[in-house]
């Protein structure tokens, strides 16, 4: 017998139905110890040994292993083909060794990238032994993180009231998310105009040209900085007697598919086109590898989804390029198959990209087998590995520059049309936010599908319009999933596969808040940031981590020691930690108030000589960082004279109070319709929308802000949007029935006909539209009907009415009517009888009156007591309860016992 390990059940199911009546194959449930949460798991003094222990629920699945190990010849250790996997087979392996199990017992490890029969019986017939340098690098990972978060967050815990913990790359990513809002506090959004004018060819056909010279000089982005220079050159352009088309350039451009997915790529996508999380992704994708029952067949829809690679196995490469023929037709199938080079320097580590396990599985035929998320993933991964092999999309673009008045200016028109379509065909890569302060500079990129008419050199186009355009600048935005994710694969910081987590556990701690699908540092992952960066610097510095990455990276290329990039870590780390030691708060509180201060108080540009940090309230003390138990907050140096606070936020204009409260009501103006004022306030429930103000008895219309919107976000076309809720979306393509949208007691919801469905935070109940709410109202759980009976057992001979037997959550039961009986353990319910079922329901109508004669009687009981002693004193209520008075003193001589024997 022979005895296969895996980490999930859904894989032992799948793996299982592969091998013969000789494998015996088992899940451990993903790892089976771990470092115990408290200090000296790690001990740096004896050479970096690290203490091991079984968790609570992983002590039966070691048992389980154990036994069947037992009467076993061969253990084979079939976990994930990456670093982690090594780690639980290695775990496995360790702890059996240590229990005596393994005596005689052969130990195998295989992996495989796709859980298909064919690759699990080739990799059964190729096994290996375990992998000395991912073990080593998993160590090397597990205890850097555990001795920075089990040496650094105590320092937090004292130094920085109200912070929970700090991370080894979570404090780095938390870096990220702030510096991007601290930019985004400071920006101030410039002015600048441009110049486009509406032109008509001989054929008159009216096409765009901006303006790109005036005078002979190239015009930069700010060269027309306000309305009167733009108008100055708008009068220009307007009195200008002659337009030539001087230059018409040319060019066949070709767009060449993206390779197919790594984890990180296929997180960015998912959180572009689907809208998923990283956890979200990571958990879909993890079904889809790990297999599902199609045709009577289990078998995983895609490879192994945590990886670096972007190539994929050369049969693989030969089944997307017959797809490709097949479906789409030669002239879109390359001359040959497309080749990726993965960026990975780790080629330990890096495996296949993510890719369907069989290309011939449509996504349109696996929809009837999996769920929505698993529908929509799938369908992206498809997609983009077919794409991958297709043919590049080709592109003729267009440049014209035009002269106007002989060198007095120059208009430039721009467009391309698309001529073979290619990949995008079948694919299109989702698109990042702007990147900077200088995103909205109008470019040729914005006319890429724009289509020209026909023009040549020497035409002489009419003027039509000229239109001057105000723009300005706008603040890097704030990181999506997506972004976030990108940013730290360029910078180095962490791994692919280890993204998910970082994310969640930020969230978790309450250092960011996912607002609209961006991230928004709470005020305590600020302070954390501060001071991190302030008494720990070199350990936030992006490149500090992304260096200690790549020495991990080569550990587990077996090109460096892991106990040597420990020593060298840990020697200049806790000489760090113990410099803080004699830290007081007040020296926190004034690094703290430094790092931060330009951006809880930036000077007024329209008031530059106003002191930022002068007490609204007093007049006299100075703002500054002050911290509480439960985080910091921003007060006065006249305290406790003067109580104000703020919280711990840049203030808008007008939008702060005392005790740091935004000011409400605040009025967002009026209502188009009604005239009415509309205003934000704050009730007991929190912040709400109003619509005018009471009239007499009758209250005024009123909507909630739904959870995750802050008040600052709040327009007046958003509080019109909430206050006119519920609203009609459109009628479904069905039955015609019309879908609402609404807030209710559990929040947004989208209803059709008693149909509700919850909407998430990725959709917006204001703009959330038809196609989307017809989704949503599709994957809502159908409505609990009445239980259907397994079989009529008898008529009741009391009234002829049936007696049905079911099998509910607790077991099986028959039901007359309204009472219901639960058949006892013994039963058999093929065979139950009607005399068995009457009786059994006799007894429980017995126990139904009983039961319900024995509350009303300690109710009458209870209200004769409480008339009689009605006029006596307070003194005789007290004496006249004799039966509580007895208990009370028993209860007070025994304590008294058990203290007096405890002194001696």
């Amino acid at each position: 017998m022979k005895v296969v390990v895996v980490e999930s059940p859904a894989k032992a199911k799948t793996i299982n139905k592969y091998l013969g009546s000789d494998y015996h194959v088992l899940a451990s449930y993903g790892h089976v110890r771990d470092l115990p949460p408290k200090d000296g798991s790690v001990d740096p003094a004896e050479d970096f040994a690290m203490v091991w222990q079984v968790e609570g629920k992983s002590e039966q699945r070691i048992k389980d292993i154990q036994n069947a190990v037992k009467g076993a010849d061969t253990l084979i250790l079939a976990t994930d083909p990456d670093r982690e996997g090594e780690a639980i087979s290695w775990h496995l392996a360790e702890e059996l060794t240590r229990r005596k199990v393994l005596k005689n017992v052969a130990v195998q490890r295989v992996v495989f990238n796709e859980v298909t029969k064919s690759a699990v019986l080739d990799a059964f017939n190729s096994p290996r032994e375990l992998n000395r340098e991912l073990i080593d690098a998993y160590l090397a990972r597990r205890a850097l993180d555990y001795l920075v978060g089990f040496t650094l967050s105590p320092v937090l815990w004292r130094k920085l009231p109200g912070s929970k913990s700090a991370g080894r790359v979570q404090s780095v990513a938390l870096r990220l998310i702030c510096e991007r809002e601290a930019e985004i506090e400071v920006f101030k959004p410039r002015e600048y105009w441009s110049v486009t004018a509406k032109l008509r060819n001989e054929e008159n056909k009216v096409f765009s040209a901006r303006l790109t010279h005036l005078d002979g000089n190239k015009l930069d982005r700010f060269d027309l900085p306000d309305e009167a220079t733009t108008m100055a050159a708008v009068r220009r352009l307007e009195d200008a007697s002659s337009f030539t088309v001087q230059k018409v350039e040319r060019k066949q451009v070709r767009r060449n598919p993206h390779p197919p997915f790594t984890t990180s790529t296929l997180q960015q996508e998912a959180s572009r086109k689907l809208g998923f999380g990283a956890t979200r992704t990571m958990r879909t994708a993890q079904k889809l590898y790990e297999g599902l029952e199609i045709g009577g067949e289990t078998v995983g829809l895609i490879t192994y989804m945590r990886t670096d690679g972007v190539s994929i196995s050369a049969e693989a490469v030969a089944a997307t390029r017959d797809m490709v023929g097949e479906k789409y037709g030669q002239n879109y199938l390359p001359d040959a198959p497309r080749v990726y080079k993965s960026k990975a320097k780790n080629a330990q580590e890096a495996h296949e990209a993510v890719r369907p396990t069989d290309v011939s599985r449509h996504p349109s035929e696996m929809k009837a087998y999996l769920d929505s998320d698993g529908a929509r993933l799938y369908e992206l991964i498809w997609n983009r590995t077919v794409a991958s092999q297709m043919e590049s999309a080709r592109f003729d673009q267009v440049s014209v520059d035009i002269d106007v008045d002989v060198g007095q200016a120059t208009l430039r028109a721009t467009g391309s049309i698309l001529t073979f379509d290619g990949f995008l065909k079948l694919y299109q890569e989702g698109k990042d936010d702007q990147k900077d302060a200088n995103a909205g500079e109008q470019s040729e990129d914005d006319d890429k599908d724009r289509r020209l008419p026909k023009l040549t050199e020497g035409d002489r186009p009419t003027r039509d319009a000229i239109e001057p355009e105000q723009h300005f600048t706008q603040p890097p935005p704030r990181y999506s999933e997506a972004s976030l994710v990108k940013k730290m694969e360029e910078l180095g910081i962490g791994r692919p596969s280890t993204y998910a987590s970082i994310i969640q556990v930020l969230q978790d701690r309450n250092y960011v808040v996912l607002d609209k699908r961006r991230f928004v540092p709470e005020d305590r992952g600020r302070l954390v940031v501060a001071f991190l960066s302030s008494f720990f610097e070199r350990y936030v510095q992006y490149n500090f981590t992304a260096e200690l990455e790549e020495q991990l990276d080569d550990i587990s290329g077996g090109r460096i020691d892991w106990k040597i990039v420990l020593r060298s870590f840990w020697d200049a780390f806790n000489e760090a930690v113990g410099n803080t030691k004699d830290l007081t708060i007040t020296e926190v509180i004034d690094a703290l108030d430094e790092d931060l201060g330009p951006h809880f108080f930036p000077v007024d540009p329209k008031n530059p000589d106003k002191d930022p940090r002068l007490c609204p309230t007093c007049s006299q003390g100075r703002l500054g960082l002050r911290l509480g138990r439960n985080g910091g907050f921003i007060g006065c140096s006249n305290y406790p004279e003067c109580r104000f606070t703020r919280a711990l936020a840049v203030p808008g204009e007008g939008e702060d109070g005392e005790n740091g409260e935004a000011a409400f009501p605040r009025v967002l103006g009026k209502d188009p319709e009604t005239g009415l004022e509309v205003s934000l306030r704050k009730g007991p429930y929190g912040i709400y929308a109003q619509l005018g103000e009471p009239v007499e008895k009758e209250k005024p219309k009123r909507a909630s802000l739904p959870k995750g919107l802050p008040h600052s976000d709040v327009t007046l076309e958003v509080a019109l949007g909430l206050l006119s809720l519920p609203r009609d979306i459109g009628p479904h393509p069905e039955d015609g029935e019309m879908i609402t949208a609404g807030i209710g007691r559990f929040g947004p919801y989208v209803k059709h006909g008693k149909t509700y469905r919850s909407i998430s935070n990725d959709d917006d109940v204001l703009t959330v539209g038809l196609n989307r709410a017809v989704s949503l109202i599709a994957e809502a759980p159908a409505r609990r009907g009445a239980a259907e009976p397994l079989r009529v057992v008898g008529e009741h001979p009391d009234d002829k009415e049936p007696i049905n037997l079911f099998k509910g959550r607790y077991g099986p039961y028959v039901k007359h009517g309204k009472l219901i009986a639960s058949l006892p353990k013994t039963a058999e319910m093929e065979s139950f009888t009607l005399e068995a079922a009457v009786e059994l329901l006799k007894v429980q109508a017995e126990k139904a009156k009983t039961k319900k004669g024995g509350k009303k009687a300690p109710v009458k009981k209870a209200a004769a007591k409480k008339k009689a002693p009605a006029k006596k004193t307070a003194a005789k209520k007290t004496a006249a309860k004799k039966p509580a008075a007895k208990k009370a003193t028993t209860k007070k001589k025994a304590p008294a016992k058990t203290t007096a024997s405890s002194e001696d």
